[in-house]
């Protein structure tokens, strides 16, 4: 067991979590900018005054549900508008990794975030539900719908190429 001091240091662990948290951030606002600025809030709220997380369970958990509250606080629980993205490319992604990220974040609101969760972080059903704030079932419908769109796509994606 680790000394208490030790246990709770926010911001020790924060930058290696960074890019993660970033990735979940552009799954719930389909948007370079805005994911970096949501990334920012949860930073600045996490190693605040009040506590976002106690010690106890993943750091990363806490943020990611973090990130979710302030996002449907930000929105207030509106749906997004279907193409937010303007035709930008999220800065510094080329190549199949950018297409790959482009159709993970182009799919509806909700089966991006539990696609990179269970399917990119392995996260079981159970943890992405409690952080998404949705039943595991949910999650497991939402999983089988984003592989099935994915897959769809990556097929129409390799169609035109040919």
């Amino acid at each position: 067991m680790r000394p208490a001091q030790e246990s709770i240091d926010i911001s020790r662990d924060l930058v290696s979590l960074l890019p993660r948290l970033r990735r979940f951030a552009l799954t719930l606002t389909r948007d370079g900018l805005q994911a970096d600025d949501l990334v920012q809030t949860v930073c600045e709220r996490a190693t605040g005054r009040q506590p976002v997380w106690n010690g106890h369970g993943r750091l990363e958990d806490a943020l990611y549900t973090l990130a979710r509250t302030l996002r449907d606080e930000t929105l207030g629980r509106k749906r997004m508008a279907a193409d937010l993205q303007g035709g930008q490319e999220p800065s510094g992604e080329t190549g199949y990794a950018g297409a790959v990220q482009q159709m993970i974040i182009s799919m509806p609101e909700g089966l991006a975030s539990a696609f990179l969760l269970v399917a990119v972080e392995h996260r079981t059903y159970r943890d992405a539900g409690r952080i998404l704030g949705l039943a595991p079932d949910v999650i497991a419908t939402k999983l089988a719908t984003a592989r099935a769109r994915l897959a769809s796509m990556a097929s129409d994606m390799t169609e035109r190429r040919a």
